[in-house]
This record gives structure tokens, sequence and C-alpha cells, in this order.
């Protein structure tokens, strides 16, 4: 529920009001970004948030029932912080969101929480006026998950998490790109032997522009490594190596002599038994 300081209750109470919306969002990564509908910058509780008149979010519907929460916010890229190439790279994707009103006369003094949650993905349009449209999923959204696991032959842990426990000291890798064509990308130091163990893995930009991004590495053709979308950066770039795992108990005894830790259940019949076998 959203609270409603004495102060700014009175101001909504106004013939005259002096209010502002005001977007906060803390990316993944830890960058934090403040936007307001004022027509000036205000600075609230030590943030900065930029004048963005082309951000506007759809009506804010609260309610105490346990339907999910969603929003909609549409803006235009007219905000420097908000790059059309960082929409489009997943930069701003769940993303933290609070959307709130204050005084702009005295933005410290009170504040009422219209909304929070996480940013969905981001679609950016195209051409030089292009805009943007998110999804903001509210608090509610979590009830939808699954919380109780399916059964499955295949592990249900991630490589080196606290259930799987494989030490991944030694398998990672850091080098620079050689070069790079679409989701192909080559690698110094990395022949064809080294690059199917990142096979599965994931492959993460260090420096320069496109610094943080990160994609998965879906196959190995050779020393190339094949990522599951084309990777936004140039060569010469540093980049950071994960192994990967394919999640089958033959991989977990082979190559990691980790049976114990294998969270899935390779040998229960599953819908392909009957194709097992041939017909009478």
């Amino acid at each position: 529920m959203a609270i409603v300081y004495p102060e700014l209750g009175d101001r909504l109470a106004a013939e005259l009001t002096s209010l502002a919306i005001c977007w906060q969002i803390i990316r993944r990564d830890g960058v934090a970004l403040g936007f307001t509908t004022h027509d000036r910058t205000l600075r609230v509780m030590g943030l900065d948030y930029e004048s963005a008149p082309g951000i506007l979010p759809s009506a804010v519907v609260a309610s105490d029932g346990l339907d999910v929460d969603v929003m909609d916010v549409a803006g235009a890229l007219s905000a420097d912080a908000i790059r059309a190439v960082d929409l489009v790279e997943g930069r701003f994707d769940g993303a933290a969101v609070r959307i709130f009103m204050v005084d702009w006369q005295a933005p410290d003094a009170a504040q009422q929480l219209l909304a929070r949650g996480t940013l969905g993905n981001v679609e950016a349009g195209s051409g030089p006026d292009a805009g943007f449209t998110v999804g903001l999923r509210g608090q509610t959204a979590a009830l939808a998950a699954t919380l109780v696991e399916s059964c499955s032959p295949e592990c249900r842990a991630e490589l080196g998490d606290r259930r799987c426990r494989v030490d991944l000291r030694g398998r990672t890798l850091r080098t620079r790109i050689v070069a790079i064509e679409g989701r192909a990308v080559t690698l110094a130091d990395v022949g064809a032997a080294a690059a199917e163990s990142f096979r599965e893995g994931r492959i993460r930009v260090l420096a320069g522009p496109a610094s943080g991004l990160e994609a998965h590495i879906q196959a190995v053709n050779g020393d190339q490594l094949l990522c599951n979308s084309a990777l936004a950066a140039a060569a010469g770039s540093l980049v950071e190596l994960l192994q990967g795992c394919d999640k089958r108990f033959a991989t977990c005894v082979d190559r990691f002599d980790n049976a114990a830790n294998f969270r899935g259940e390779p040998h229960v019949p599953g819908n392909d038994l009957l194709t097992r076998f041939a017909s009478a």
C-alpha cells in the first residue's frame, strides 16, 4: 500500500499543486538513474532526477487483490542516459523501478509511492524519432513464479552455485577478441580444444563501450564460439569466459566428477520411454 505523508496529502488537496512524478531506475549492473516530469532537474534524496517529459506511464492502478499488477511505460529517447543501443542490448531488462510523486518546491520533504517493481523486456522503435515501451511488473508478479521443481533428466542447478558446488577456480579465462562476425566470436589463445570446454558457458565483456554485456555460448565451431545473440563488442575488447555445462548426467560424472551433487533424475522414464525400444 502506498504511504501518503501528511505534507503531501495536504498538497494534493490544495487547489493549486506543485507536484511532479519521478522515476528511479536501478539497473542490474548497479547504475542508478532518475527522471522526472518537472521542467528542470530535481535532486531527491541525493539522486538527480533529470527532466524527461517524454517518459509517461499508463494509469497507475493499486489494488489489494492478488492479480498481477502490470503497467506500461512509454517514452521518447530524449534523455541522454537512455540510449537506444542500451535498450536493445538489454541493459535495462530486469531493472528495479520506483515511481513516486514529490513536491518540486521541497522534494526531500515528502513522497507518495505510486508503483514499484521490475522492468520487463524493453522494446525500442526504429528511426530518428524512435521511442520505446516497457512493462513494469509489480511485486505480485512474483506470485506467478513456479517454486516447486519438476522432475527432469537434466540437472536443475547452475554450474558453480551452492547446489552444484563445482569449484569455478581455473574454469574462467580472460582474453581478447580477435574477430567477431554476427554471433561468431574468435578469441586469442583459444583453440578448438579449449573452445569446446566453454560450450554452454558465458562470455562477458570487461572493457569498452560494451562493458558488462554478456551472451550465452550455444555452440562451438572449431575455434569459434557461437553465441545466442550478437555481442556488441569490437576486436581487441577484453572479455571473460566462464565454462558451461550441458546439464547431462554423463557430463557431470565424466567432466566434473560431481555425480553426488547432480540435481536431476536421469534414470526416471520420461515421455520418450516408448520410443527407446523397437516395436514387436
